[in-house]
């Protein structure tokens, strides 16, 4: 069952811009310890930032509250399943509404697709509420 879906479009040069006229302030008041130590391992990490942003995006709008209600940038991280498949681990604010929004019973996975293309980074994803006792 959908519980949730989000999508989010971001401009890779306003990041850019952004991390230039802020660095750290930026990063740090956005982004988790695991997603800027991604980012920065890449040449040129805006893209990287970029598709992290628009992730969080996309989750806050398939969460339903959007950046408000408690939840907040970095309530919301984008990290990778043993396979390399990104998905979303959420914690304060982001994960209250979680457990809020998955019915008694069910346990929510979270499926998330990021892409870029300069000068867009684009990020889908699809909450998904699955009987609790579903396998892994």
């Amino acid at each position: 069952m959908i519980i949730g879906i989000g999508s989010d479009l971001s401009d890779i040069r306003r990041i850019e811009a952004s991390l230039q006229r802020f660095g750290d302030r930026f990063t740090h008041r956005v982004f988790t310890d695991i997603e800027r130590a991604r980012s920065e391992r890449k040449p040129g990490p805006a893209a990287s930032y970029a598709k992290r942003f628009a992730a969080k995006e996309a989750c806050a709008k398939a969460l339903g509250t959007g950046m408000r209600d408690g939840v907040f940038w970095r309530d919301m991280g984008v990290v990778n399943m043993r396979s390399g498949q990104p998905t979303m681990a959420l914690t304060g604010g982001a994960l209250v509404r979680l457990h809020e929004i998955t019915p008694p019973g069910m346990k929510p996975v979270i499926h998330l697709s990021l892409t870029d293309d300069h000068p867009y980074a684009q990020a889908f994803v699809i909450i998904e509420a699955l009987p609790a006792d579903a396998p892994a």
